[in-house]
């Protein structure tokens, strides 16, 4: 199979088709962009295939630094490694789950066997198995409804996972989320640990994280209801999310658009609260001529090489102005 399922086609039938596309003799290597909702996928597609398979082991191609995302993974005894790890002789079977290949470089030369995802379809997505479903609000509901259909219990480590999954991509559901993320989550409720789900989101910010609220709102700039924050360059792109999500809470804020450079490269993510303009498609439509661009109507990412920056526009100067310039021009169309 080359293309995506239909929407009519039951979680029960992709299940059994998923199940077909591994033997025993083969070992499976799960591509993420970590976060918990793709820690949790992985975790769930291991489950499915247990037994299955010779083996399963996770790769991530970002670095975690976040001290919640940290957290998750030491409480639940998530195994994970860095895809500079990865030796492409170890495997015969490839999957990525919460993401799709073109999103980033780091999946490029990998002919995936299994994509699931909930993000927008890339056209010309090629694979044994592609399952994506845009109006989810997190991959873990899709793997839950795929445990469900196998009749398989989760046990309370997957079953946490799994739920935090989806808590924290629906952003406890005020971001896009559709009735199967929350028939999931209630079906989930019932196995998890609390305890676990608390200490997580207890480890939400740290010493440092107090340290960039301070240097974002030295730098935050209001236009038009939107908190406009440029941090400079950043050791991880993970601060730029963390900021994001916390000044959207500003009550004058519909938006927060947070930017800054890593790794050679402007990254800008934009948090809505309100319902007249997708952040996907502002994201799109002021940088995806530049570089990379999209997301959800209330969650989007854009990432452009600084290279790619026309001259005069920010290169060498003062990218936040750049980024400024976006909105003014996008915000007059």
């Amino acid at each position: 199979m080359e293309t995506a399922f239909p929407k009519s086609v039951s979680s029960g039938v992709k299940a059994k088709r998923l199940l077909k596309v591994v033997g025993p003799e083969d070992r499976l290597a799960v591509l993420i962009n970590a976060d918990p909702d793709s820690l949790a996928s992985a975790m769930a597609l291991s489950r499915i295939f247990w037994r299955k398979v010779k083996t399963v082991r996770f790769f991530r191609i970002n670095r975690i630094d976040r001290a919640d995302n940290l957290a998750f993974i030491r409480m639940l005894d998530i195994g994970n490694s860095h895809i500079r790890l990865l030796k492409k002789s170890d495997f015969t079977k490839w999957a990525i789950v919460d993401s799709q290949p073109t999103h980033n470089p780091a999946f490029a030369g990998i002919e995936f066997d299994i994509i699931i995802d909930h993000h927008s379809l890339t056209p010309d997505l090629a694979a044994e198995f592609i399952d994506i479903r845009e109006e989810y609000g997190s991959n873990a509901a899709i793997m839950t409804e795929y445990l469900k259909a196998l009749k398989i219990t989760p046990s309370p480590r997957l079953a946490t996972a799994l739920f935090y999954g989806i808590k924290s991509d629906t952003n406890n559901f005020v971001r896009e989320t559709a009735v199967a993320d929350m028939i999931a989550f209630r079906y989930l409720y019932d196995f998890i640990n609390p305890n676990i789900i608390k200490k997580i989101e207890s480890a939400e910010f740290s010493r440092e994280t107090l340290s960039d609220f301070k240097k974002a709102i030295e730098a935050m700039v209001f236009y038009k209801g939107m908190a406009v924050i440029h941090m400079g360059s950043v050791e991880k792109p993970d601060t730029l999310v963390i900021v994001a999500d916390f000044f959207l809470k500003i009550a004058e804020a519909n938006w927060s658009i947070v930017s800054g450079v890593y790794d050679q490269t402007l990254i800008v993510i934009f948090r809505n609260a309100g319902f007249r303009r997708d952040a996907g498609k502002l994201a799109k439509e002021m940088f995806d001529s530049l570089g990379s661009a999209g997301g959800h109507r209330s969650a989007a990412r854009a990432e452009v090489l600084l290279d790619n920056i026309p001259r005069g526009k920010g290169k060498g100067k003062d990218y936040g102005k750049f980024v400024m310039s976006l909105i003014r021009k996008t915000s007059r169309s």
